[in-house]
């Protein structure tokens, strides 16, 4: 019986590669908006559900999320019953929410390196999706964006041709990590307006909770980010 290759062959690999640099260049320009809108909030969904489980993770809670019409979003958790100190678990939640879309995405590539884990590793993202609709989301945007990506990922899933899984993986990889570089802007912003309300950013919270200043963790993000999906990168390419 012939087995096949679990492993993504090499020309379908910068096939895809270049096919998903070009979508997200492309993606970038006005004409496309429409088209780079649903990627937008699914980015804003990795980066809330990132504060999410780390409040989890810490101790602490999660009740819900929202995700907005323009593509902006909120986790509401709380770590007043974290086991680490108060400071210190509020610097972390900030911290997951920035990491979240970096650390998803290298580990899809991650999984993307053969056939069967990139099959485990999209029906975990779905059943993920499912877990969040039933838990978390808490916007009528939210809802019918991961809902919509449900569905598409499971007929995916369904159709059972791995070679689709692992592309379908590989590219959400990519514009994982991709849509955690425009963050750039609110990486370094300090305080932002949200309807009448000036609120802190991640990283103000960072700095308020622990030392230093928001440029100065923006700067530190930036740098463990490429680290992480260095390392991702590398496992990827290794035989």
């Amino acid at each position: 019986m012939k087995i096949n290759n679990p492993r993504i062959s090499k020309q379908q690999h910068y096939i895809i590669l270049t096919a998903t640099v070009l979508i997200f260049i492309l993606l970038q320009l006005p004409v496309f908006s429409i088209a780079q809108y649903p990627f937008r909030l699914l980015g804003t969904w990795f980066h809330e559900m990132g504060h999410g489980i780390t409040a989890l993770l810490l101790g602490g809670s999660f009740s819900h999320l929202e995700i907005y019409r323009n593509g902006g979003g909120t986790a509401y958790t709380s770590v007043s019953n974290a086991f680490l100190p108060y400071n210190i678990s509020r610097a972390l939640v900030a911290a997951g929410g920035l990491f979240g879309t970096t650390i998803v995405g290298t580990l899809f590539i991650i999984s993307a390196k053969t056939k069967r884990t990139a099959s485990i590793a999209l029906r975990i993202l779905i059943a993920f999706i499912i877990l969040s609709l039933l838990l978390w989301i808490r916007s009528f945007w939210g809802i019918i964006t991961l809902s919509v990506f449900a569905l598409t990922l499971g007929i995916i899933s369904f159709t059972k041709n791995k070679t689709l899984e692992l592309s379908t993986l590989l590219f959400l990889g990519l514009q994982a990590i991709f849509s955690s570089y425009l963050q750039l802007d609110y990486l370094f912003t300090k305080q932002f307006t949200r309807g009448n309300q000036v609120l802190n950013s991640d990283t103000q919270n960072i700095a308020e909770n622990s030392f230093g200043t928001y440029w100065l963790w923006a700067l530190l993000i930036i740098l463990i980010s490429l680290y992480i999906v260095y390392k991702g990168v590398r496992f990827y390419f290794r035989k």
